[in-house]
């Protein structure tokens, strides 16, 4: 388990035991298990998620993470029947939060990845999932959530890099598309921009 850094002392009164944020909804997933004892928590993953894809508002997702989903609710529940996944965060397309694995455990939402010379992704990352389709667009609320978000993470563990999933799975994931703003993201933010995605500052979306 990684321990918060002295200089983040200031952030204790977002924090509860475990890397529980305060201001999320907490929904506890059994999808989780402990993070490698060396494991620096330095990468936060964007994700996103809609279920079934391109419907907004219900508590699918949720159930997903929860492993409480009705698999014969919809026809494309039986292409994920049995999955066992989870996220740390999930913010609404309204802003709401809700959280799902705290920091210091290791959420499963990476799968097969590899960035900046690591592999294995879920070890060292926070995962969290933006209801939205890929190649669609976001939010206002939602960024601003994601960027306090960050802001708070980066308080309470030593974050040096974003990526979005199609970062750290190329070929494998897309999300969260060409619909996520990075520079919108960036300007919330105001991180130097090495710690974003190779040309996602610069590149149009939609």
């Amino acid at each position: 388990m990684t321990k918060p850094r002295p200089d983040q002392a200031a952030s204790a009164g977002l924090w509860e035991d475990g890397g529980w944020y305060r201001f999320a909804h907490r929904l506890p997933s059994p999808n989780f298990g402990a993070r490698p004892a060396a494991a620096l928590i330095d990468l936060i993953v964007v994700h996103s998620i809609s279920l079934p894809p391109g419907h907004y508002g219900g508590d699918e997702v949720a159930r997903l993470f929860t492993n409480t989903l009705d698999w014969q609710a919809h026809p494309y529940f039986e292409q994920i029947r049995g999955l066992e996944v989870s996220a740390h965060f999930y913010v609404r397309r309204n802003g709401e939060l809700w959280q799902f694995v705290g920091c210091d455990d290791r959420a499963w939402h990476a799968g097969v990845s590899s960035y900046r010379g690591r592999d294995n992704c879920n070890d060292d990352s926070i995962g969290i999932e933006l209801e939205g389709l890929e190649g669609d667009p976001f939010e206002a609320p939602q960024y601003e959530t994601l960027g306090s978000l960050c802001a708070a993470l980066a308080q309470r563990y030593p974050i040096a890099h974003m990526a979005g999933h199609e970062h750290i799975a190329p070929g494998r994931k897309q999300d969260p598309g060409s619909g996520f703003r990075w520079p919108a993201l960036h300007n919330i933010l105001g991180w130097d921009p090495r710690y974003f995605p190779s040309g996602a500052l610069s590149e149009k979306k939609s």
